[in-house]
């Protein structure tokens, strides 16, 4: 304290002495110590012994090397010899306001011009910040139980909190930039904001608590001239140190302003103190904590990105100039830059956030945030080198990087909540094409927030699909209640109208890029029968103009009504079941088995599903039907697998894929599901795990095929976010697969465990379902 000019009015003042011979040929090294020793001694003693006066100070020379342990005197040498081989973080920590005080003023520069070298340089050691985040909390786990809350300096939320918060940032920062190198705390504290290391709001609120709290130690030391920190807890001290320090009058308003500081003292010093970025830029070596041009494009080729040449221009364009942003990007693009580089892509990683940045401008949070927050700019770097998918929503909803702040900013919303939001969003709009742009925004924020949640957050496959059909219904919903307030007049109210969810959509398993089967039916409800078609297929091709999306693609498919695409889009309820009791084919009966409505009218989704109910969960099945599902099973693998595709690596219909399970399941339900409740479900997982409880398949079997089919919907999303492409083929591209292998958990140059875990679990699926299915 006495090195940066903040002593209090009872303080100890810490000193290091330093000694030599001046000429060694009159006085010998070890005789110079030797008087410089007694010289200490005696300085000490006239300073804090009680003589006729009372005692001045208390020197404390125990920051000295080794401590108490250690000589009290040593020469120049010696001192260096320790600090460059012995010394320990914390050593480094107490130099940072090291200043010559009294005697040889030549010799007391000399020690600090020797030592500073090593005071900035030591945030290079391994594990520093770690080790001075645990050094502060050892003099927190120091205090006794009792005094902890009533500690003004040491005690959470008190002035400790400020200074290693102050010269962390110092020591990390301070190692390539010499303007923040100052000894007093606010005198660091005003250099951190100039130069863009600390935010203004958080700085002028450490500033004026540590004024606070340093008045108030004043006070209390001054009330009985004794160093204390604790503040009183008697009401008459409480009081005097309220009017002292210009509080108030009463003890309660003291307490008050003292716990608001600690509160907020606090909230600032753990984000600060304990930012992600400051490990990683101490981390980082010397010669990479500044981007110099002449080397900058060699390092950036080596650290993995392809195209250096347009990195750098990319770095320099987010860099240059003087703006405060600019100032804050020089602080965090040698840190960035490497975690780009540790990405599958870090060239578009680099890019796609030169572009949000661009496209945020002087946002003010922005930078902040990924300056300060617990792991906001290392998450954003992962996405947007880690999938495309991402960054280019991530690029028209620049916002979103908020999100990372908070984990639960990237849970999947509730239905129930984005029902709300879209209807609200109708309420605002009277024209269909705001309200249905909006609804669309609606949609790619949520599925750029689900993807978010699947690169960086620890979302099951059950609760992404869960998340990604949540979205898409209530997209459909929404889309069909604007089409429908549109194209049905008031006097064919009456009309019933419904959407049918079918496929993976109907059994709540989408993934990323899935299309949406959907099949569509009405009532007419009293309407005339040929204006009632009429309205219904305008509804339907409505529902299809504005859920389209160039941005991101809503693929509703219509290919699983009856008689497939040759069909009518829409049909009456009557012609449902006309067609279902008179022509309706094994495959359709199978489709039905994951009907599920989703939007329209309730009753007549209730009425459909009873129709269904009859044909998917027959009392007798037929048994010609059944073969006849195993016939087009092996149809489909042989004619719809594309030419020249390795079936192995098709996620979809290859061996052991997404269709022997689903398959070998709907053929259990359509022979079992009428005396086994529990196989009425539109749910694969589901249904297999009701299999197993009715002793309809094997326990091993069934978590075999659950684990093949788990894994195939997570390939096949992992590879739609890494590219921003669909595709059902696992990819033979080594970047590829270790770039879908990072996006599943699975460490760096996993491409060959990817495809072995796969190929695995295939096989083994496979096994099970040609010995179910075909028997």
């Amino acid at each position: 304290m006495s090195g940066a000019r903040e002593l209090n009015y009872v303080s100890d003042v810490d000193v290091i002495f330093v000694g030599g011979s001046a000429d060694e040929d009159t006085v010998s090294e070890s005789q110079a110590v030797e008087i410089a020793t007694r010289l200490a001694i005696q300085t000490m003693r006239g300073i804090s012994e009680v003589e006729i006066e009372p005692p001045l100070w208390e020197v404390d020379p125990n920051l000295r090397p080794e401590g108490k342990q250690g000589a009290l005197v040593r020469t120049l040498d010696s001192h260096i010899a320790y600090y460059d081989r012995w010394a320990k973080s914390w050593e480094f920590q107490a130099l940072l306001k090291a200043r010559p005080l009294a005697g040889d003023v030549q010799l007391g520069e000399e020690y600090v011009d020797a030592v500073q070298p090593m005071v900035w340089a030591s945030a290079a050691r391994e594990n520093f910040v770690e080790s001075v985040q645990k050094m502060r909390e050892r003099v927190t786990d120091h205090i006794p139980p009792a005094e902890v809350a009533r500690q003004l300096k040491l005690g959470p939320g008190g002035i400790r909190d400020v200074e290693f918060t102050v010269q962390l940032l110092q020591l990390v920062h301070g190692a390539t930039d010499d303007r923040i190198r100052e000894r007093s705390t606010l005198d660091a504290l005003d250099a951190l904001v100039s130069e863009g290391y600390i935010g203004r709001e958080d700085a002028s609120r450490f500033a004026l608590d540590y004024r606070r709290l340093r008045v108030m130690e004043h006070r209390l030391q001054l009330r009985e001239l004794r160093r204390t920190h604790l503040m009183p807890e008697d009401g008459a001290a409480l009081r005097t140190l309220a009017r002292s320090s210009r509080i108030g009058d009463g003890g309660d308003r003291v307490v008050a302003v003292w716990e608001e500081i600690k509160r907020e003292v606090r909230e600032i010093h753990v984000r600060l103190f304990y930012r992600p970025l400051l490990s990683a830029v101490a981390a980082l070596p010397a010669d990479e904590q500044t981007l110099s041009p002449e080397a900058a494009r060699a390092r950036l080729a080596a650290i993995g990105f392809r195209d250096p040449a347009g990195a750098l221009r990319h770095i320099g364009a987010l860099t240059s100039g003087l703006s405060r942003k600019a100032v804050i990007q020089r602080h965090l693009m040698p840190v960035m830059i490497r975690w780009f580089a540790d990405g599958v892509d870090p060239d578009y990683g680099l890019l796609a956030f030169r572009r949000i940045s661009e496209r945020l401008g002087n946002t003010p949070w922005f930078l902040r945030m990924l300056r300060d927050s617990s792991g906001a700019a290392e998450s954003l770097t992962r996405l947007l080198s880690g999938s495309r998918y991402v960054g280019e929503l991530m690029e028209w909803i620049p916002e979103s990087i908020a999100w990372l702040d908070s984990p639960d900013q990237l849970r999947p919303r509730p239905g129930f909540v984005l029902q709300e939001e879209a209807r609200a969003i109708q309420t605002r709009h009277a024209s269909i094409d705001d309200a249905m742009s909006a609804v669309r925004a609606l949609r790619r924020r949520e599925l750029l927030r689900l993807a978010m949640a699947a690169v960086v957050g620890e979302l099951s496959i059950e609760e992404l699909a869960e998340g990604l059909t949540t979205v898409t219904e209530v997209t459909i919903q929404a889309t069909l209640r604007a089409v429908r307030r549109e194209v049905v007049p008031a006097e064919d109210d009456r009309l019933d109208f419904s959407v049918i969810a079918m496929g993976r959509f109907g059994g709540s398993e989408l993934g990323f890029g899935s299309d949406a089967d959907i099949i569509h039916v009405f009532d007419a409800n009293g309407v005339p029968a040929q204006r009632a078609q009429e309205l219904a297929l305008q509804l339907v091709q409505g529902v299809r103009r504005y859920s389209e999306d160039h941005r991101l693609p809503l693929e509703l498919d219509a290919g699983l009504r009856p008689e497939g695409r040759n069909g009518p889009l829409v049909r009456s309820l009557e012609s449902y079941a006309e067609y279902y009791r008179r022509w309706s084919l094994s495959w359709e009966a199978q489709a039905l088995l994951r009907a599920r409505g989703v939007a329209g009218s309730v009753t007549l989704i209730d009425r459909f599903l009873a129709l269904a109910d009859d044909l998917r969960y027959p009392v007798a099945p037929d048994p010609q039907g059944l073969r006849e599902i195993r016939r087009i099973k092996a149809r489909v693998e042989s004619e719809r697998l594309p030419q020249g595709q390795d079936r192995s690596r098709h996620l979809k219909l290859g061996p052991g894929g997404l269709s022997d399970v689903e398959w070998l399941v709907q053929l259990i339900q359509l022979e079992h599901a009428h005396r086994v409740p529990g196989l009425r479900t539109t749910s694969t997982i589901a249904a297999l795990e009701a299999a197993v409880e009715a002793e309809l398949i094997p326990r091993d079997a069934a978590e075999k095929l659950a684990a093949a089919w788990r894994l195939a919907s997570r390939l096949r999303s992992a590879n739609t976010l890494l590219s921003g492409q669909t595709s059902d083929v696992l990819p033979t591209d080594r970047g590829r697969l270790d770039g879908i292998g990072r996006l599943l958990k699975y460490p760096a140059r996993s491409a060959t465990i990817v495809e072995e875990d796969w190929m695995r679990a295939a096989r083994q699926a496979r096994r099970v379902f040609e010995k179910l299915f075909y028997g």
